[in-house]
């Protein structure tokens, strides 16, 4: 699957921050102990400079998320009506911090604002973009990483939602390791990353 500009240089950015435990297999929450686990990253987009005046400063919220998401795990879908987890691996943060994290360094790399904050950064903010994330995921039924992301962008002064959207990306996926599905769900996030920055761009 192609990847966007500004998608470009995502997948070389991809980072295992740890590297001790073994072969990943599916475990449901709560594990015993055992081996420190993996930790893996996910990447900002990398953009290039634009020509122009630049446009409006944005802060962008923490996204909302279930209790399956809200957490450093890896969720793994075995079958459309259950939710698991990839035991010996795991985010480097908690999964809606993290996202809100790399989304805000993809904002900046792309170079369309202003500025890009978070609500602590104390920007004076013309909009403020709020998300939730729906799926982060690993689709064993399927053998794809799905994320799908909801998006609204909202007008600072008046509170009004200018407008709002869903993103959903794939790309193939395995829960076969922690590395391997790491990989592919950062794919994924880099394209719908992509469609978002994008999309805010004709609107801001």
């Amino acid at each position: 699957m192609s990847r966007t500009n500004e998608a470009a240089g995502s997948a070389s950015g991809w980072r295992l921050r740890a590297a001790l435990g073994g072969l990943a297999l599916l475990a449901l929450a709560g594990c015993g102990g055992g081996p420190a686990p993996q930790t893996f990253d996910l990447s900002a987009l990398q953009g290039a400079a634009r020509a122009g005046a630049l446009r409006g400063q944005l802060v962008v919220g923490e996204p909302v998320a279930t209790q399956a998401l809200d957490s450093d795990r890896i969720v793994v879908r075995p079958t459309p009506e259950s939710v698991a987890y990839l035991s010996g691996a795991q985010w480097s943060d908690r999964l809606p911090r993290l996202v809100q994290t790399r989304l805000v360094q993809s904002l900046e790399n792309a170079h369309l604002l202003k500025s890009v904050g978070r609500p602590v950064d104390r920007i004076t903010a013309d909009y403020t973009l709020d998300a939730e994330l729906r799926r982060f995921e690993i689709d064993t039924t399927r053998g794809a990483a799905v994320v799908e992301i909801t998006v609204k962008l909202i007008a600072s002064t008046s509170g009004r939602i200018v407008a709002a959207d869903v993103f959903v990306a794939e790309t193939a996926g395995s829960a076969a390791s922690g590395s391997a599905a790491a990989q592919s769900l950062d794919a994924a996030l880099g394209e719908a990353m992509g469609k978002i920055v994008r999309w805010i761009g004709a609107r801001v």
